[in-house]
């Protein structure tokens, strides 16, 4: 048994109520952010159950790739070990990456390094399906704006139909105020030297006032944003949301969502919210008590 398996099967016993309700599919839905952080800790290159299946088929349902892309400091078994397993039961084509690495830390390079990776890695999952042209991306917090730079700059409009971005930093962040106490001391420089994409993901930086020059969401591809009221990084959580782009927040409809940053992407409320625009059913959205930090 893999060490992700056991850490799968003690954090059932941990939160037995939720693993109970996805026991019987495919893939292991892990149902928290603090555990699949654990698991990633033992597991750092660890890719979620069903996530990269070289022998998974597109169907007429489900007719392109779905490709994750993990937030700033996370990875994809971090990230994605709930959404992932989840969109592979429902019969999607799911595939993740590890991206941005600087001084050993995943997602705190140069954006627009960060950006070429995902561009490389686009055309590899393409590869593996002569035929078909585009694919989706579902990002979260970094991993959610870092793709319209893609799209924008690297050719991307022309593989990416949809970009869903949960909690992106889509026009940057205060971090509660810490990014705009760090500008007034003038250490904006050392956030940097820890990891470029911090300093890049405060608001009102260069490569942010870059990115939103113009039409922030250009070209033909669809900007799906989804929020949560609680986001305690992405601050004010508004700034998840694009012009011109549909936004969504997990509280609407359901006052027991309580996820923060990390938990939104661990919300059963907003996986199924993500597979109803990747796949453009109508499934009903659960209303789950979520907490944050579960």
């Amino acid at each position: 048994m893999s060490i992700r398996r056991i850490a799968a099967t003690t954090g059932c016993a941990v939160v037995a109520l939720l693993c109970l309700a996805t026991s019987a599919s495919a893939y292991t839905v892990t149902p928290s952010a603090a555990l699949a952080l654990a698991f990633s800790a033992v597991d750092p290159t660890g890719t979620p159950p069903g996530v990269n299946r070289d022998d998974c088929k597109l169907t007429a349902a489900k007719p392109r790739p779905i490709i994750l892309v993990h937030g700033t400091t996370e990875n994809r078994l971090a990230n994605w070990s709930g959404l992932g397993p989840r969109l592979a039961n429902e019969g999607f084509c799911v595939f993740a990456l590890n991206y941005g690495y600087y001084n050993g830390i995943p997602g705190i390079d140069y954006i627009e390094n960060s950006a070429a990776e995902l561009s490389a890695y686009v055309d590899s999952v393409l590869a593996k399906y002569p035929g078909v042209s585009k694919v989706d991306l579902v990002g979260h917090s970094l991993g959610g704006m870092m793709p319209r730079y893609y799209i924008k700059f690297l050719g991307g409009q022309n593989k990416v139909n949809r970009l869903v971005g949960i909690a992106p930093s889509n026009q940057g962040t205060t971090l509660n105020g810490l990014a705009n106490l760090a500008k007034v001391f003038g250490i904006t420089g050392i956030v940097e030297q820890v990891g470029p994409a911090f300093a890049q993901q405060i608001r009102g930086s260069a490569f942010l006032k870059n990115l939103n020059a113009g039409d922030p969401t250009p070209f033909n591809v669809k900007y799906d944003m989804i929020a949560t009221n609680g986001d305690q990084v992405v601050t004010h959580y508004t700034s998840s949301y694009l012009p011109g782009g549909t936004a969504w927040t997990a509280q609407n409809g359901c006052v027991l969502e309580a996820s923060e940053h990390l938990q939104i992407s661990y919300s059963a409320r907003v996986h199924t919210k993500v597979m109803n625009l990747l796949d453009g059913r109508n499934r009903r959205l659960p209303c789950n008590l979520v907490l944050p930090y579960v």
